[in-house]
């Protein structure tokens, strides 16, 4: 045996396995943006991917788990968490990423799919598990934002990130506002304003959290 032929092989790092996965979960967000989550099905998905039906299933094991992972992957690349160092420029930083992934076809299309909501029960299951999973991605704003003392520490982060997110969606779907591009801004600006007026607002000692 050769030197050369003695040498243990080298695989390139993101062989075939990633670019696999990568072209199921593209392929996964094409049907769910065209025909929503209800009719997607892991046929069409391998089909547009390129692969076999029983690879879909060995990697994932179900259209949920498939689902799940595509919308968690799109969203983490489209709308990733910032950290600017303050509060403010976090929210207008998201509030900006989402209002350019819902100018999107896919982003629309998504935001449709998730408003209506599945009638298949393991769905509905998948789609709760990926909202609470970006909640507590997306929480760590607030979460810092209090460490800071920007923030009371009660602050309800669902609550700030459903204010903050809802007028763009609610844009993006119904069409009847366009986005601006200082949206996001008076958006950050708007939510902060009612976050510490209700904290001053609040009696004293029950708000728990450093200086605002």
């Amino acid at each position: 045996m050769t030197e050369e032929a003695s040498k243990p092989i080298r695989r390139r790092p993101g062989g075939r396995a990633a670019r696999v996965r990568q072209a199921v979960l593209a392929a996964t967000m094409e049907v769910l943006a065209e025909k929503g989550v209800a009719r997607l099905g892991i046929a069409e998905v391998a089909a547009r991917a390129g692969v076999n039906e029983t690879t879909v299933y060995r990697r994932w094991g179900n259209r949920e788990k498939l689902v799940l992972d595509a919308m968690l992957t799109w969203s983490n690349e489209s709308i990733p968490v910032p950290d600017t160092g303050a509060v403010r420029t976090d929210f207008a930083a998201f509030a900006r990423a989402l209002a350019e992934y819902l100018a999107t076809p896919t982003g629309r299309a998504v935001a449709r799919a998730a408003s209506l909501g599945p009638d298949d029960p393991e769905l509905a299951g998948a789609w709760q598990t990926f909202w609470q999973s970006r909640l507590d991605q997306v929480g760590v704003i607030v979460g810092r934002a209090v460490e800071r003392g920007e923030l009371p520490a009660d602050t309800d982060t669902a609550l700030a990130l459903e204010l903050l997110c809802s007028p763009l969606q609610t844009r993006s779907l119904l069409g009847h506002r366009p986005i601006e591009p200082d949206l996001p801004e008076r958006l950050a600006d708007t939510l902060l304003d009612g976050l510490r007026t209700g904290a001053d607002d609040r009696p004293p000692g029950s708000q728990g959290g450093g200086p605002v």
